[in-house]
């Protein structure tokens, strides 16, 4: 089988080590984007521009920078954002947390059940001649790394938000030095949350494997399997995030756009809009924290899918820590690369043109995937001998490096096709938006039904990437391959959530802009860098549907093996119906996210009606909005809803495999994956794609779009119209769904030991 070249020592280092280098320059990133100061003092910086031009100093003069107002009114508005968005998490964080403590305990008793709180060591699973660790062991550790999980993804949606928060008014005062010192401004904070999320998750991780490997010792079968818990915590965290920041951010938009763009003929962002602190504060709440959640959630899923697959090949059978940590250490080569690819977007280029900022950003994307294949080239030659075994039901499959390296490369580019298939299909330079766009000219049904045509279309390649992915890295690799192709598509997740995290920082940027009184010109600018926001928003969906798809596939075959099951038979009654009530599940779901939006948005509607009916001098601008009440429907509302959504993902696979058993419960996580990635690509896309063909036309930047436009005009109302009804669509539902796939394939995984041996009461006893 023969032995890797690097060392198990120069493993322990390299990969904690990465880690660090990961939070120092997410934290040099932060400390740049503080210089940028919110007092009206005069900026230190004066002196020439980059831009060939007049100097940063008479540019500033120009947009008005000795304005002391302007600036103030920036932090004010800031300070608004920031304390309405913290308020939330707290508020949703204390039930989250209350459902945390119940599930830890739920964990702890059904694995300790499984052997009836033995403390005496047990025959292996997979190897009888061999004694492991007694169940009540697993049941502990799996509690342990599931809070671990839990609070890591917590923490990592909180940062998010937080520093999303900080740097939104900073980025409105660049932008009136031009648009490359905004962008700069922007990508920089995305990036601090990129790598502290990235190298918070390799680090945790390494941390508790470990910890844990200190009462286990060789025993890594037990160990790895208690470590799936983590994944287990990361995803259920991130599940309330996604739906209760989704349904917070879209009860908001959708009242502060329908009343105030459609009814009043108001801008985007005024400051007489009752709902628009809602509106800005959901953007933080909702597509930060709540992302930062998901795909921390799915980076945990994928290393612990390959760990516990691992730990039953020869890695874990010859007890080799530098192939077992094959995972990990792609996740630091990530973190590495990501880091040289940021430099290229912060320092070797600047953008300086409002047309170099989405190719800038794709670039990217580019960049960090070419410079990755590289990285994985290495750390499959250097970490992993040429040849090993890998488990593949019941049997050891005999797998050389080489194939290794393409299971990972081939995740990592089928995340780059599916990142420009969603750009081409959601980007208003492209036709596909543009025709969406000239179908606002017969009204807002028209438009509707284009929009829902092109997120049906749009599924086409992204599954036939999926598919390849799957044949190839299985064909190589067995479910490890699956696994570890789902992490190569989450390799370069540093630079992924800086482009994501950008977004929503750029529109609260111009939200802020808009209501601190700012000339057009520096509205244009910030709406320029939101339009590319909205763009790279829709590629980290992409992302993150297809890797959810990749991790729930490698989970799913984890959960078999562990639940020795020999084949999952869909012609067998048992199997067949789990796969049809799967199928039906993420249309369950979707149903009670949807509602939920447009139930908050009715009451947002109302209050926001009733405001500027009865309160007198409010469309004049001579009196003050109540901002308060608006956010506290949009608090109150995400808080209640996201609920009976969260339920229905959590008790599913616990209801099923207590009464129906593991056969059943394979066929409801076949069903939900096949169905779920379909639905979450379409709801992401068509969302993504309204959204951009108003903003198409709301920029008029070229010959059809002028005979669109204005603002104000009937095919922009129409198109207002598509994007209210896409806003759901593509930050609630869409995004919701690939946590539901990955969460019920991991939480059955968690589980499987339990329903192994008591599951399936009803067939039992029928």
């Amino acid at each position: 089988m023969g032995y890797s070249i690097l060392p198990d020592l120069a493993t322990e280092i390299l990969v904690p080590l990465a880690a660090v280098v990961g939070i120092a320059f997410s934290l040099l990133q932060w400390s740049l984007v503080s210089k940028v100061k919110l007092s009206p003092e005069k900026s230190s910086e004066e002196g020439s521009g980059k831009n060939g031009g007049p100097s940063d100093y008479l540019i500033e003069e120009e947009e008005g920078l000795n304005d002391h107002n302007v600036v103030v009114k920036c932090a004010e508005i800031q300070n608004a954002i920031s304390e309405g968005a913290t308020s939330f998490l707290f508020t949703e964080y204390k039930y989250v947390t209350i459902f945390m403590v119940i599930f830890a305990a739920l964990i702890f008793v059904f694995l300790g059940s499984v052997e009836g709180f033995s403390t005496k060591p047990q025959p292996c699973t997979y190897n009888k001649d061999k004694y492991c660790k007694p169940a009540l062991a697993t049941a502990i550790f799996s509690t342990v790394s599931f809070l671990l999980g839990a609070v890591t993804s917590l923490i990592s949606g909180f940062l998010g938000m937080k520093i999303a928060t900080f740097a939104n008014a900073r980025t409105t005062l660049e932008a009136r030095k031009g648009v490359g010192k905004a962008f700069i401004t922007a990508f920089r904070s995305g990036a601090v949350m990129g790598f502290l999320l990235a190298a918070n998750g390799l680090l945790v991780l390494y941390i508790a494997i470990n910890l844990f490997k200190i009462y286990y010792g060789d025993d890594w079968e037990g160990l790895f399997e208690a470590i799936t818990g983590y994944g287990l915590g990361g995803s259920s965290m991130a599940l309330f995030g996604r739906v209760g920041g989704g349904i917070y951010t879209k009860a908001a938009d959708v009242g502060a756009d329908l009343v105030g763009k459609v009814e009043r003929n108001i801008p985007e962002d005024d400051p007489r809009n009752p709902a628009v602190i809602a509106d800005n504060v959901g953007d933080n709440v909702g597509d930060i924290a709540g992302m930062g959640s998901d795909l921390f959630g799915s980076y945990a899923e994928s290393s612990c899918a390959a760990l516990v697959v691992a730990s039953i090949s020869s890695f874990g059978i010859n007890h080799d820590l530098t192939g077992m940590l094959y995972p990990l250490l792609i996740s630091s080569m990530g973190i590495i690369v990501c880091l040289i690819t940021t430099l290229f977007a912060t320092d070797f280029f600047e953008i300086k043109d409002v047309k170099e900022i989405e190719p800038g950003l794709k670039k990217q994307l580019i960049i960090s995937t070419v410079l990755m294949t590289i990285g994985i080239a290495i750390v499959s030659w250097i970490a992993l001998p040429s040849s090993f075994t890998i488990f593949n039901f019941g049997v050891q499959k005999t797998v050389k490096n080489w194939e290794l390296f393409f299971c990972v490369a081939i995740g990592l580019w089928a995340g780059l096709v599916i990142g420009f298939v969603t750009e081409y299909y959601t980007s208003n330079a492209y036709s596909p938006v543009q025709d969406v766009a000239d179908s606002c000219r017969t009204g807002a049904a028209t438009n509707v039904i284009f929009g829902l045509a092109l997120g049906y279309k749009s599924v086409i390649i992204p599954i036939f990437a999926i598919a390849v992915s799957i044949f190839v890295s299985f064909s190589f690799a067995a479910m490890y391959g699956i696994a570890v192709a789902a992490l190569g598509m989450l390799s370069t997740i540093a630079t992924g959530l800086a482009i994501d995290a950008y977004g929503p920082i750029s529109d609260n940027a111009g939200g802020i802009a808009e209501m601190a009184g700012m000339s057009h010109r520096i509205r244009e600018r910030t709406d320029a860098l939101d339009a590319a926001g909205n763009t790279t928003a829709a590629i980290g969906k992409g992302f993150a549907i297809g890797s959810a798809a990749l991790v729930s596939l490698a989970l799913f075959g984890a959960f078999v093996s562990r639940a020795a099951i020999l084949t999952v038979d869909v012609l067998t009654p048992k199997v067949f119906i789990g796969l049809i009530v799967g199928a039906m599940l993420p249309y369950w779901f979707s149903a009670m996210t949807m509602k939920s939006v447009g139930s908050a948005a009715l009451k947002m509607v109302e209050e926001v009606r009733r405001q500027f009916n009865t309160i007198p001098g409010l469309m004049e601008g001579t009196t003050k909005p109540d901002y308060a009440t608006c956010v506290k429907i949009s608090t109150d509302a995400s808080i209640k809803e996201m609920i009976p959504p969260g339920a229905l993902v959590m008790l599913t696979p616990l209801i099923v495999g207590i009464l129906f058993g593991v056969e059943t419960l394979s066929g409801v996580l076949a069903g939900s994956l096949v169905s779920g990635v379909q639905i979450a690509i379409s709801a992401s896309n068509t969302g993504g794609a309204w959204d951009n063909a108003k903003k198409y036309i709301e920029a008029g930047a070229s010959e059809h779009a002028r005979t669109l436009g204005p603002k104000g005009s009937d095919p922009h109302k129409a198109a207002v119209i598509g994007d209210t009804i896409g806003d759901p669509l593509k930050d609630t539902s869409g995004p919701s769904l690939n946590i539901l796939i990955k969460l019920m394939a991991v939480e059955s995984l968690v589980f499987a030991p339990f329903f192994a041996t008591h599951g399936g009461i009803l067939f039992k006893y029928l």
